[in-house]
């Protein structure tokens, strides 16, 4: 429906002296000293500043072609064209959008693949849906942190719930932040490969509780080895020495292949690690166990972890098997998970007195500061540093 105008007509723009102006839905007319019109449009479009200038009367610009222009802008913007590659008819949803980003992804090497795709086709995809891409808003994002706050967790990505639910905790803020990385990252991408002009939505994350981190004694460790060296599964064994040895995140450990392993350097390279690529330093123990471990392994094998069976080519996942193996060894497999190994081995690092910065070169953390939370998780060794204190200065 047209808008009526009471202030910019005709005959009103006429009796406008030079350097005067007049505005009304969003268009101006000004009067210019050489006695010329000019008009132009600045109006708010789904979020949007939309400023232009349309033409001069002299020009043959009228009233109507501003009009116009407004109209096409807005339905425009109700087609999503504006934020879409050019021949592009109808909005690109979130849905398309998260299959596209992953595929991209694929081709350009990205990190992490397999827990973006896992972020994406269990909760992003499936909340998200159809709502275009462009048009997700803050509000939006807030529901989705709202409703993942409240679901139960699901140890592992398990498809099948248990069937006693009130046991299941909820899931975690670490967990709903690391899907918003995934949605964040997803936003930028799509700027970047011309998708849409700029990011919809600012994403807000939790604030994360900084909670006990879960680490083994020297004898829980020697249990859990026990029962891995006793169980059925061939590859629990050395994926358990791996990460206490190392501290590797679980994904890091599965994708190794032969060739990354240099027993000679004692070193595993990591070609795609959460903060980037890295030569992982192990142990003379691990060296030894790797070299034998490597030499039994079929020829022709390149993982160190094969399976037949496996779309990638080797392990993805060992968490039942870690599970029973957990239970065999008397622990609870709820909180003594896979990446409790990591925990394990950076824990005893800060124990026996290993700096900081040199913990962080093993870990592979990004910053000192993921890594100072290990130094506050048992007070022993730190009493034992006071202790060093007290008998150096020995203060009457």
């Amino acid at each position: 429906m047209a808008k009526a105008f009471t202030k910019l007509t005709r005959p009103a723009m006429r009796k406008l002296k030079p350097g005067d102006t007049m505005n009304e839905h969003g268009i101006t007319f000004e009067r210019l000293a050489n006695n010329d019109g000019v008009f132009t449009v600045n109006v708010m479009v789904d979020g949007q500043r939309i400023h232009r200038v349309i033409g001069r009367e002299s020009d043959g610009t009228t009233r109507t072609q501003a009009e116009e222009f407004i109209e096409k802008v807005r339905r425009d913007a109700r087609d999503d064209r504006l934020a879409l590659p050019k021949g592009r008819k109808i909005a690109l949803s979130f849905k398309e959008a998260g299959g596209k980003y992953l595929k991209k992804q694929e081709e350009e090497g990205g990190k992490d693949l397999d827990a973006k795709r896992r972020r994406l086709n269990q909760h992003l995809i499936p909340f998200f849906g159809d709502m275009p891409l462009s048009k997700i808003t803050s509000f939006e994002i807030e529901r989705y942190k709202k409703q993942r706050s409240q679901e139960k967790a699901i140890s592992g990505g398990e498809k099948q719930k248990p069937k006693d639910e009130t046991k299941l905790k909820l899931t975690s803020k670490g967990t709903v932040n690391r899907e918003l990385a995934v949605l964040s990252h997803l936003f930028n991408k799509a700027v970047e490969w011309g998708w849409m002009p700029a990011r919809p939505a600012k994403i807000r994350r939790h604030q994360e509780d900084q909670g006990r981190i879960v680490y083994l004694t020297i004898d829980q460790i020697k249990t859990l080895i026990e029962c891995a060296k006793a169980d059925q599964n061939a590859q629990i064994y050395p994926f358990i020495v791996i990460g206490l040895e190392t501290s590797m995140r679980k994904s890091e450990i599965l994708s190794v292949r032969r060739e990354h392993v240099d027993v000679e350097k004692k070193v595993i390279f990591i070609p795609k690690a959460k903060a980037g690529m890295r030569e992982q330093p192990i142990t003379k123990h691990l060296a030894k166990f790797l070299e034998g471990y490597l030499a039994a392994l079929p020829k022709g094998t390149p993982w160190l972890f094969p399976s037949i069976g496996s779309k990638a080519g080797h392990t993805v996942d060992v968490r039942k098997v870690y599970r029973r193996v957990v239970e065999a060894a008397g622990l609870n497999p709820d909180e003594v998970v896979r990446h409790t190994l990591r925990h394990t081995a950076i824990t005893h690092l800060v124990q026996s007195g290993v700096d900081l910065p040199t913990v962080k070169r093993i870990s592979g953390h990004k910053t000192l500061i993921m890594v100072e939370r290990y130094a506050h998780q048992n007070g022993a060794h730190i009493q034992t540093a006071m202790d060093k204190l007290e008998n150096r200065m020995k203060i009457a």
